[in-house]
């Protein structure tokens, strides 16, 4: 990118503390198609002057996977490493592109002694454009049809529905609910872990229903907020063939585009 992304080692060095951390997760840091997330994210930060940084090297694995996955041994461990550089740098807010992170940063880390106010970045960025800093214009989108996936650790998990959609109504795109959706939507087929192994037999698989009910619509879009929804849904698409006519993008790089960022 053409611009510099400062770590909270950076920040304390020159004796300073940024508006907010910047927990960018394994997913971002990682995976290639998750890292477009990462980076659309950081280019609006950038651009409306948002002070934030991240913790680089400093940064390890939430602890999620493990306590999905039952091992709340390692997760302890990985938690409380991560809340020790948390506290060392006093950090007081945090915003992540990933759900999963969220929901154990927000819910998970205080009984551990991590204390921080934790939001998603479709709450951070409505946030801002209620306070006039992001301004969005979504044009490139007019008459474009958009569903959005409800990720299941933001909306049942933690009760936000309506960031992610009103930042997706700026866009002047024509959104259209899938039937389960909101408190009834349905997972993607990554959560609790699934992510990182091989499903169980069965007639069909999570994300394959979850696509298919989101190509009835007809969309041109399929929005996420998650990068593992990203993942799943993506791989539901390419299931049905239907790669070069649909796209999954999650609403940062909607935004993004939107402002040709």
């Amino acid at each position: 990118m053409d611009f510099n992304i400062k770590t909270m080692a950076e920040y304390a060095a020159e004796g300073k503390s940024p508006e907010v951390l910047f927990w960018v997760g394994c997913a971002g840091s990682f995976d290639d198609r998750a890292k477009k997330i990462t980076k659309a994210f950081c280019k609006i930060l950038n651009k409306i002057g948002v002070e934030f940084a991240v913790l680089g090297q400093e940064e390890s694995c939430t602890g999620d996977p493990a306590k999905r996955a039952g091992n709340e041994f390692v997760f302890q461990m990985m938690a409380l490493t991560n809340i020790e550089v948390l506290n060392a740098y006093e950090v007081k807010k945090i915003v992540t592109a990933c759900p999963h992170c969220f929901n154990t940063l927000k819910n998970e880390y205080p009984s551990l002694g991590g204390h921080y106010e934790v939001v998603h970045h479709t709450q951070f960025l409505k946030t801002l454009m209620e306070e006039g800093r992001l301004k969005i214009e979504g044009g490139a989108f007019k008459g474009k049809k958009i569903t959005f996936h409800d990720p299941c650790y933001l909306g049942r998990a933690n009760n936000e529905y309506e960031a992610p959609r009103i930042l997706l109504e700026k866009l002047d795109a024509e959104l259209v609910e899938m039937k389960r959706c909101k408190t009834n939507g349905l997972c993607c087929g990554a959560g609790g872990a699934q992510m990182f192994k091989e499903p169980e037999k069965g007639n069909k698989d999570i994300n394959i229903e979850r696509t298919e009910e989101a190509l009835s619509f007809e969309p041109k879009i399929i929005a996420t907020g998650c990068p593992f929804c990203n993942t799943m849904m993506t791989d539901g698409v390419k299931h049905f063939n239907k790669n070069g006519e649909v796209a999954v993008k999650d609403i940062v790089e909607l935004l993004a585009e939107a402002e040709d960022l």
